[in-house]
């Protein structure tokens, strides 16, 4: 009675410890905060757009890590109403009391960790004494975007940069050239400057023909500039050059995108649009250049670079260090020619474009030309330029700048990536009536590649994956599609055949390759499909179940060791719902020839059933584990384990993830790994894995290397660039030592959903992760107390 007693009186104190949790919670403290100085919509400048969509990439790349807050720049000339909740100050650079306001306001706020100053000198030209002395009095660590660096200065301008230096804790420049006129000419340490390239759009660069017919531009080659309009941009040049290159192309359209610069206006008004109208008119190009007079929304904007055929950069600023509408044009899929700017000389180096002389019409002529005589130059001018400019994309920039600013504040910030969306636009777009298709052309489907039965196997999976969580039914087709197409590679003697061309052929690579991995897979996604059944329709259910029966006598003639990994995920799958005797018989089968290559293998500081470690490596634990939780028999749990561990040590370090390469193998006794060539598949084999080795031994390390593993994808990597794209919903096809490469294929983007879609159960929604670890911690500390 006692006890009981007792008993209630702890019951009765839940209520008491619900409101304590809860309390907590409430007073918890706000995100950290990092205040942006900078122009901002709708003010329209290229800065203000600029900073609009770096802010929008760092909240789309990560959750629960900061808050950003913006302090927007104003002047007597341009005052402006905003709308946007996250506008908290507005600095008046008119006049000097609004900088000691604003120094006081960001000193007081203890939750700012850092302040980013997007500097451009003609933003504080009326105030440069005002500003020096407003940088002076923050005290706050302070990281500054020189969007503008001037070589060769005065003393007295080089007086003034050198005050900014002094007093940056961080600093960021958008080329090598401009960090080079830096350490030359300003005296500084190259160690604190990093380089971020101007941020680019993802695009699904859309055929250009269709686009052009959207717009009623069909037949015709089109040139395009855009901007907000001034006298800097040069536009007669490319006026000048027109009557050349139409003799020889008269199909020509040049296009200016943009309104007329707002400061621009306000002093001399229209005066430039009209003196080009002037001079349209007096070389008779009425019907070869349309103005399109207005601030485009981006959306539009990126459909009218899409269509472009040559994107003409024509400024005659020699020290204009970086161009956003020159990086845009780029990331859109333009063939450039170009003025010889550093940016411009920095990136078209290496066939990727052309650069012409400052205001040289014939130059320009020529060059226009040339790429429009040689469709076979511009593709690659394009593809080449698409390769460079994938850095720059703004996922990747707000890596790079979280990253930093993460330092700069001195780790008071936790970075945490935010999961994307589930999207199926690219597979679908890679699914035909026949199958998935296997390789794309940057995420263009390659129908010249065919489909083979590994691709359609793991598009199964994930598909089942898919509509078991989702029970989204326009995914049913695809299913049965992938489904169909195992069928139609599955032999009546039991066999797969692995590869079959466009004409639905079986090629003779069937003949020059082992296809017991393929078979290995087929069974899997068979296994894994039936394990689902009571979601899907009877009918795929039937005709899965029929494939896995047929083929699995041929299975105990199989010694590869990921093909048996593959197969007894399949029996493991297909245990689930069907149990037979059968199943625990080829299970065991598989499992002792693996316990056997395994002792075989052993070795002090070599934990592993091969001599090597290659591809799809942490199938081979998993599959001892899979073993283990039908049978029970330990010796399968204890490889399984130890097999997993060792290859977690190999490819993990504290924070991330570097899996075995496709360009070097990890063998016995070898002390160098090599580190470059890491494809997606392994990185999602490894996340399914750990999956199920959390949810059997329930240790944190397994659920914590889960996350890095998934992070690799979005920008947790040795290049920080994310290889999976949100846009397209494809994901890159593998990961090299200084590039990404952008093609889009079956494999990577099937693996990837297979990624996303498994740690869904353990990361939830992106925007609950913070706040359930909040709470867990929480409710530990006061359970423990209780």
């Amino acid at each position: 009675m006692k006890n009981r007693n007792n008993a209630g009186n702890k019951y009765q104190q839940y209520p008491l410890l619900i409101e304590q949790i809860v309390k907590d919670i409430d007073n918890s403290k706000p995100l950290p905060e990092i205040v942006v100085i900078t122009t901002f919509p709708p003010r329209q400048c290229g800065i203000a757009t600029y900073s609009q969509d770096l802010i929008k990439a760092l909240n789309n790349q990560y959750v629960e890590s900061f808050s950003i807050k913006i302090c927007a720049l104003e002047n007597k000339n341009e005052k402006h109403t905003y709308t946007d909740p996250d506008v908290k100050y507005i600095l008046d650079t008119s006049e000097p009391e609004s900088y000691r306001e604003l120094a006081r306001a960001l000193n007081e706020d203890e939750n700012i960790k850092v302040v980013l100053i997007q500097h451009e000198f003609g933003l504080f030209a009326e105030s440069t004494k005002e500003f020096n002395e407003f940088i002076d009095a923050v005290q706050k660590p302070l990281t500054v975007v020189f969007h503008t660096v001037l070589p060769n200065p005065d003393e007295v301008f080089k007086a003034n940069v050198q005050h900014i230096l002094n007093r940056v804790d961080s600093l960021i420049v958008m080329t090598n050239n401009a960090a080079d006129i830096l350490v030359r000419d300003y005296i500084i340490d190259r160690n604190l400057i990093t380089v971020i390239p101007h941020g680019t759009h993802l695009v699904e660069h859309s055929d250009k023909n269709n686009m052009k017919a959207k717009y009623g531009y069909e037949g015709r080659s089109i040139l395009s500039t855009f901007g907000l309009l001034s006298s800097g941009k040069s536009i007669e040049t490319t006026l000048e050059a027109l009557p050349q290159v139409i003799r020889k192309n008269p199909d020509v359209l040049f296009l200016i995108i943009g309104k007329t610069h707002p400061t621009v206006f306000l002093h001399e008004g229209e005066t430039y649009r009209d003196s080009l109208i002037q001079k349209i008119n007096e070389l008779g190009l009425e019907n070869h250049v349309a103005f399109i007079n207005k601030y485009v929304p981006l959306p539009e904007l990126l459909e009218y670079l899409q269509m472009t055929d040559i994107y003409l950069f024509t400024s005659k600023d020699p020290n204009q260090a970086v161009s956003g509408t020159f990086s845009y044009a780029l990331s859109c899929g333009c063939a450039i020619i170009s003025t010889p700017i550093p940016h411009a000389r920095e990136v078209l180096a290496g066939d990727t474009g052309i650069t012409f002389d400052f205001g040289n019409s014939p130059q320009l002529a020529k060059a226009i030309n040339k790429l429009l005589a040689d469709d076979t130059l511009r593709e690659t001018m394009v593809l080449n330029g698409l390769h460079k400019i994938i850095h720059t994309a703004w996922e990747n920039s707000a890596v790079d700048h979280a990253i930093l600013l993460e330092q700069t504040a001195g780790n008071a910030i936790r970075l945490q990536y935010r999961n994307p969306e589930v999207n199926l636009n690219h597979i679908k777009a890679m699914t035909t009536d026949f199958g998935m298709l296997q390789f794309s052309k940057l995420n263009r489907p390659d129908k010249a590649s065919g489909y083979t039965v590994d691709d359609n196997a793991r598009a199964l999976i994930a598909m089942c994956q898919h509509y078991k969580k989702y029970k989204d039914e326009s995914v049913l087709p695809y299913i049965n599609t992938y489904l169909s197409y195992i069928e139609y590679c599955h032999m009546k003697d039991g066999r797969f055949i692995n590869y079959v061309d466009i004409d639905k052929n079986f090629t003779e690579q069937n003949n020059n390759e082992n296809l017991e991995d393929s078979a290995g897979r087929a069974m899997w996604a068979l296994g894994y499909l039936i394990s689902v059944a009571n979601v899907l329709p009877t009918e795929y259910v039937q005709r899965a179940e029929a494939m896995f029966q047929n083929s699995l006598s041929l299975t105990k003639g199989i010694y590869s060791t990921r093909a048996m990994a593959f197969v007894i995920k399949g029996l493991y799958y297909y245990n689930r719902t069907i149990k037979d005797d059968d199943t625990i018989i080829y299970i065991k089968l598989f499992a002792d020839r693996m316990v056997q290559m395994y002792r075989h293998e052993k070795e002090e500081n070599w934990y592993w059933f091969e001599s090597y470690l290659t591809y799809a490596n942490s199938v081979l634990p998993e599959a001892m584990l899979l073993c283990y939780t039908i049978t029970g028999e330990e010796v399968y749990k204890d490889i399984a384990k130890e097999s997993m561990d060792f290859l977690l040590d190999v490819i993990f370090d504290e924070n991330s993830i570097r899996v075995v390469p496709n360009d070097g193998w990890y063998f016995k006794g070898q002390e160098d790994k090599k580190r470059y060539g890491e494809q997606p598949i392994d990185v999602a084999y490894t996340i399914l894995a750990l999956r199920k080795f959390h949810d059997i031994f329930k240790e944190e390390k397994y659920l914590a290397k889960m996350e890095i593993a998934f992070n690799w994808f979005l920008g947790n990597n040795h290049l920080q660039q994310i290889i999976y794209n949100p846009c397209t919903g494809g994901c890159f096809d593998g990961l090299e030592q200084h590039n990404v490469n952008l093609n889009q294929g079956a494999e990577s983007t099937l693996s990837y959903l297979m990624a996303r879609l498994t740690i869904t159960k353990y990361f939830g929604n992106p925007d609950q992760i913070y706040f359930r670890r909040k709470l867990k911690n929480t409710i530990t500390k006061h359970l423990e107390k209780f």
